[in-house]
């Protein structure tokens, strides 16, 4: 029985990356003003009862349904018109909808400690609209202990991470606006509680290479209402550089190559008669994977803009 069990784990650790790509973040083309600042506060669900194992998608047997609530408070800071400052800090509570037997549990607690810069390259009218070249660096940090290697329940990947993502955006003037983002994420190693692992060959150390990864995203939106309603389609992928696919009958693990694809829909609307505050939704669903939960994920929250 636990053997079985531990076949159906999967991997999750990057929904709290996911989950926080809304309202203004180092992914996107908006650009806080000096000395204004915009707090933001979400909360989502993801959900799966389907994962890739591999390439190969299974069900989840024992485990059923896997659920992971994040609740992501974050500040982004005009330090310049053109160079904003992002703080994040993810709380994550991960449970799935069978007991197992004692066997597994869901964990939670606070994930890791993001911080970005993005920079403003340029800003400027062509032809009949308005083309902005934007580029971003970030670094992220477990701030608790949380354990890495407890798949599918880990809060995150347990390492230090570095990404850099360059972004275009044309905007019509008419409200219309597409955007295209790549970038680089490295990871390093992280620390399980086990002295042996085979990842394409036997290990004996406690520390396994987390795989870096590139990402990719394009974005579709419009702006209504005389720009307080913006309506956006959206899709995002990675695609590790390394690792290897979970085993059958082993649990996933941090050195797994974990691949994905996913298309998703959201809504920010910012309320005129109260100076500032804004209200988001949004939807996600993995459509391609490997080594990773075939993922519905749906969250909403709010924004609230001021002066400093």
């Amino acid at each position: 029985m636990k053997h079985f069990t531990r076949r159906i784990c999967s991997v999750i650790a990057l929904l709290g990356v996911l989950s926080v790509a809304r309202a203004q973040t180092p992914l996107d083309a908006m650009m806080m003003e000096q000395r204004e600042s915009c707090l933001a506060l979400t909360v989502d669900q993801g959900k799966f009862d389907q994962y890739w194992e591999g390439t190969y998608l299974r069900k989840n047997e024992t485990i059923a349904e896997v659920s992971r609530l994040t609740v992501m408070p974050m500040i982004a800071i005009g330090l310049h018109n053109n160079l904003n400052l992002y703080v994040s800090v993810p709380y994550i509570k991960t449970e799935s909808s069978e007991p197992n037997g004692g066997y597994l549990h869901g964990a939670k607690g606070f994930q890791d400690l993001g911080i970005a810069l993005k920079y403003r390259f340029l800003h400027q009218d062509m032809g009949k609209g308005k083309l902005s070249v934007l580029a971003a660096v970030g670094y992220a940090t477990p701030i608790t202990n949380y354990l890495s290697d407890y798949r599918p329940y880990s809060l995150g990947n347990g390492t230090n991470e570095w990404a850099t993502r360059a972004i275009v955006q044309y905007k019509f003037d008419m409200g219309l606006y597409v955007r295209a983002a790549g970038g680089h994420i490295f990871r390093g190693d992280t620390k399980v509680e086990r002295d042996y692992y085979y990842n394409n060959g036997s290990y004996y150390t406690p520390w396994m290479d987390v795989p870096s990864a590139w990402e990719y995203n394009a974005v579709v939106g419009w702006w209504f209402l005389d720009n307080s309603l913006k309506v956006e389609a959206s899709y995002y992928a990675q695609t590790s550089t390394s690792g290897d696919d979970i085993r059958a009958y082993n649990a996933a693990q941090p050195t797994n190559k974990v691949n994905f694809g996913q298309v998703g829909g959201n809504i920010q609307y910012f309320i005129k008669p109260v100076k500032g505050l804004g209200v988001i939704a949004y939807y996600n669903q993995m459509v391609s994977g490997r080594n990773i939960g075939k993922v519905t994920t749906f969250g909403g929250g709010l924004t609230y803009q001021f002066k400093i």
